[in-house]
């Protein structure tokens, strides 16, 4: 799926620099003044819905705090989630419709309890719009992903096998099997419970229509840092967001899933000041214990070096991840990528040979540095792996605040061939959607 604009009130983008984006990023359009004042009433509303199902962040459960880690100062806005109070509740169901009443108004599209309202998001497979559920007097974002460029850019259009052919015919047309890609995918979506990976709402398809429709959750704050910035995380703060990243990627790898296009407009800011992960348009689901890829995708700033090669090969699903995660990391402490050119094939040359480096300011600690060189290692073989990220001095504070265990947030999960059919309700027509009247 294409990228999560699940942002409300101020959605931010990366910069237009050609080595922080590709055709697959999504921009985050801030709403108009007027609409944020129709949405001010309802943020009190959202702030208790995001509070119910917020991430561990910080300490295995049933263990204390040390008393080093309960005086640190933490952020003055950020709330202690339900897990941390020791309790946790289990997420909503995905609404499944099977009917769908459409009326195109005079200033939105009207689909069933959803008033689809201005776009707030676009992407090269289709565009992402408010949509106000006055069931739930919530918001959610509406996402509305081109089948035809989906298949299209994937580069699954060939000629049909002809008649009479000795060759093997495939179980699905191969311009097919992307759809079927999505579904599947949609499929583990609906099922995936995390407080860092952000939630699929409702799915809505009709198969006579180019657009396929998904509610998300809203996250109100946006992406949670504009890249390039001149105002950088601290370390802590950094600290903060990047332990809700390694938590989410735990949690997808756990579930055999890569995200491969990790950056930091793809990590959504709740109100509660927890991260969710977003944007699984080039994701990969494997077998065993890791994905052996060999196709090129994400931004390409944030590529791994071992993508760069003249020759095809397969590589390290996981380790890809990890190296983003790094990029992200470096970009949240120096408001910049590590590895910067507008020349793509120069951009390539300095990831896979040019050493990291780090500027005089902000000055940051040698743990850090350490962790940031670990994560940008050339060599996906010796690069640092996420359990030993777990246990980095810098990730825990010296031991003094460590992440919860795998098996303590992590739920097994298995999508049956009838849940991947059911993954989406077919409706009737959503063809005015694509046409949504603004004010």
């Amino acid at each position: 799926m294409d990228s999560s604009a699940v942002s409300e009130t101020q959605p931010t983008t990366m910069s237009a620099d050609t080595d922080c984006r590709t055709e697959s990023d999504s921009e985050h359009n801030g709403l108009d003044s007027e609409h944020n004042c129709e949405l001010a009433d309802l943020v009190a509303a959202m702030n208790v819905a995001a509070n119910r199902v917020t991430p561990p962040n910080g300490y295995r459960s049933g263990t204390p705090r040390s008393t080093v880690s309960a005086q640190r100062a933490r952020f003055s806005d950020r709330k202690l989630s339900l897990q941390e109070r020791g309790s946790r509740m289990a997420r909503q169901p995905t609404i499944e419709t099977k009917r769908v009443s459409i009326t195109d108004g005079d200033e939105c599209v009207q689909l069933n309890q959803y008033k689809l309202k201005k776009e707030i998001g676009k992407g090269s497979y289709g565009v992402v719009r408010l949509a106000y559920n006055e069931d739930s007097e919530q918001y959610y974002a509406m996402k509305v992903v081109s089948k035809k460029r989906l298949m299209k850019q994937c580069g699954f259009f060939r000629r049909p096998s002809p008649q009479g052919s000795n060759y093997p015919q495939d179980p699905y047309p191969k311009a097919v099997l992307p759809l079927e890609k999505v579904y599947k995918e949609i499929a583990i979506l609906k099922k995936l419970d995390h407080h860092n990976v952000v939630k699929l709402v409702e799915v809505l398809d009709d198969p006579d229509e180019d657009g396929l429709h998904m509610a998300f959750e809203l996250m109100t704050k946006g992406p949670v840092m504009e890249v390039p910035t001149d105002d950088p995380f601290t370390e802590e703060q950094a600290r903060t967001h990047f332990r809700d990243v390694v938590l989410g990627i735990e949690y997808l790898h756990y579930h055999k899933i890569v995200h491969r296009d990790i950056k930091p407009s793809n990590l959504l800011l709740g109100d509660d000041g927890h991260v969710k992960i977003a944007d699984f348009g080039v994701s990969n689901e494997f077998e065993g214990t890791d994905a052996l890829l060999s196709s090129t995708a994400g931004t390409p700033a944030f590529m791994a070096p071992e993508m760069m090669t003249e020759y095809e090969q397969s590589f390290s699903g996981k380790a890809l991840d990890v190296w983003a995660m790094g990029v992200t990391l470096y970009c949240f402490v120096f408001g910049k990528c590590p590895f910067y050119d507008e020349y793509i094939v120069a951009l390539h040359n300095k990831i896979k040979n040019k050493p990291v480096e780090f500027p005089e300011t902000p000055t940051i600690s040698n743990d850090l540095k350490d962790l940031i060189e670990r994560m940008l290692d050339k060599n996906p073989v010796t690069r640092i792996t996420i359990p030993k990220i777990k246990l980095h001095p810098w990730v825990t504070e010296d031991g003094s605040n460590p992440l919860p265990l795998e098996e303590e947030h992590c739920t097994a999960v298995e999508v049956t061939e009838e849940e991947v059919q059911n993954s989406v309700k077919l409706i009737t027509s959503l063809s005015t959607m694509v046409s949504c009247r603004t004010q």
